[in-house]
């Protein structure tokens, strides 16, 4: 399970598992129960609600249950952290591999203003992130994989090298690069969100770090929060 905040590279590393042979994958599964309970309007809200099973219990005993294809020996999860509500129960985390996918706050708040222009700190999934940081860490008694985005774009070979070998699978080339083009596994959502990723055959080159994210004046207080 890697469980990120939006506009990260979560969906390029959901491709990079996907094109492993031995891997199948689902794209954010709690999406449809995190829209038809907060009320939050999304590009392609209905859509979502009406393809999707919105009652996390039962997405959550789906998910620890059987993956969708029982040959594969890795089941990736995608997920939004922003989409763990309150009146959820996060004991079915314990029985996944959970790692945490950041990326530097302002950036991330830079790209998600441009598809989302009015949201607060639930919807960056933050708090939420570091709650279930801490749940895992308490549970192990040490830190889970947590994967700097940066960092991955530095340099995609070493990080994901010691991410499979912290989570116990063999690394291989090619997650590295993979096909352009959309999924049958993305979300009816993709149209609205995958456009970069669809048209990548591999990790995008690194951010500079020479300057900040430049963020429109009204979100300079998010991104302190965040």
């Amino acid at each position: 399970a890697m469980w990120s905040g939006p506009r990260n590279i979560s969906t390029a590393m959901m491709r990079s598992f996907e094109n492993r042979p031995d891997t199948c994958v689902v794209d954010e599964p709690f999406y449809g129960y995190y829209l038809a309970h907060t009320g939050i309007d999304h590009p392609g809200r209905e859509a979502i609600i009406a393809g999707m099973d919105c009652d996390w219990r039962s997405v959550a005993r789906a998910l620890t249950d059987e993956a969708p294809d029982p040959a594969a020996g890795v089941y990736y999860q995608k997920h939004m952290t922003k989409h763990m509500l309150a009146a959820m129960d996060l004991a079915f985390m314990d029985q996944l591999t959970n790692c945490f996918l950041i990326r530097e706050p302002r950036r991330m708040i830079a790209s998600f203003a441009k598809v989302v222009p009015e949201f607060d700190m639930d919807e960056l999934g933050f708090s939420q992130q570091i709650m279930m940081f801490r749940r895992v860490c308490d549970r192990l008694g040490a830190a889970p994989p947590v994967i700097d985005s940066a960092l991955t774009l530095q340099d995609p070979p070493e990080v994901l090298g010691q991410l499979c070998d912290r989570i116990g699978i063999p690394f291989r080339e090619e997650m590295l690069h993979w096909p352009a083009g959309p999924r049958d596994s993305d979300g009816v959502w993709a149209p609205h969100w995958y456009a970069s990723v669809e048209a990548s055959t591999g990790f995008a080159e690194p951010d500079s770090h020479a300057c900040p994210a430049q963020v429109p004046a009204r979100y300079e207080a998010l991104c302190r929060e965040a």
